[in-house]
């Protein structure tokens, strides 16, 4: 690795990529993972996060490596700090992270990134009305621009949708699609502030591909949002039967153990411009023994070429 000793040669190193550090870099990966109560703090209700748990989240997102990786479930700021030191401590530093605050008191989103974060548009207090009452978007919304390299950005978005715990005040899927479609407002909004810009949609969405909710946030026509799918890389390479449907690839990302039930409920999604970036190479599903001493989710991981298509 070249050595950089004095400013002037250090910002030419930067530039060519040789520095080893996140500004050189001529591909980047975002990824997102559902912590499953990453909590410090007790009295919510929710089991605090044992150390063997903690230990397996990091294992996972060392083995990740991602530059960029959105959160979800996870507790007060003072466990992502928790996270981002220990993390600091295995080798694995994250200057700059963004944590959101919505409604719900107990879990939120958060944002660890190598890359600087040059602007912050987060939001915590939207809502929506459904049976004649108004809900609250539990978790909120992350939305940052982070900074690849002095001539790359991109846009990204991170949600915690409804779960599908049932709820005596109004039907979890509802509540679920009227979140899906404030956050796809997001989305327009962004697009119609920079038409050009790059934009990644990630997060827990706890509803499958053809739901209406996600349905509601991948969109329609020019606008519409490509599903990376990422799946386990474990060889198989066959096509699917039916012209319409997506490969056979293994692609769950959540484990329910009351019902058996293993499901794709989180989601790397891209706007069109994007998506030119995608590398398709480097995109999947992390497979890692005992995945579940850490989380009930399986985090996924894309990889972009930080050049503009």
């Amino acid at each position: 690795m070249k050595v950089c000793r004095s400013f002037v040669v250090f910002a030419v190193c930067v530039f060519l990529g040789q520095s080893g550090d996140a500004w050189g870099a001529e591909t980047f990966r975002v990824a997102t993972y559902n912590l499953e109560n990453y909590l410090d703090h007790g009295g919510s209700g929710r089991r605090l996060k044992s150390e063997a748990a903690k230990a397996k989240i990091r294992e996972a997102i060392r083995a990740l490596n991602a530059d960029v990786i959105a959160l979800q479930e996870m507790g007060l700021p003072s466990a992502l700090e928790e996270l981002r030191r220990s993390l600091q401590a295995e080798g694995l530093h994250y200057p700059h992270w963004e944590h959101v605050r919505g409604w719900d008191t107990n879990i939120h989103v958060a944002v660890l990134s190598r890359f600087p974060i040059v602007a912050r548009r987060s939001h915590t207090n939207d809502s929506f009305l459904l049976t004649g009452r108004r809900f609250h978007v539990s978790r909120g919304f992350a939305e940052v621009d982070i900074q690849v390299s002095p001539t790359y950005r991109f846009t990204l978005f991170t949600a915690h949708l409804k779960s599908k715990r049932p709820l005596a005040s109004a039907d979890e899927a509802e509540m679920r699609f009227e979140e899906a479609k404030l956050l796809r407002a997001k989305v327009d909004a962004r697009l119609a502030a920079d038409p050009r810009a790059n934009i990644v949609v990630v997060g827990d969405l706890n509803d499958t591909k053809d739901s209406r909710p996600v349905r509601a946030l991948i969109g329609t026509g020019r606008s519409k949002l490509v599903d990376t799918r990422p799946a386990e890389q474990n060889g198989d390479t066959i096509t699917a039967a039916n012209p319409t449907w997506d490969p056979p690839h293994i692609t769950w990302t959540h484990f329910y153990g009351k019902e058996d039930t293993y499901s794709r409920l989180d989601y790397i999604l891209l706007n069109q411009d994007m998506a030119r970036e995608w590398v398709r190479s480097g995109t999947y599903v992390l497979t890692l023994p005992n995945w579940a001493l850490g989380s009930d989710h399986r985090p996924i991981v894309a990889e972009f070429i930080a050049e503009d298509k």
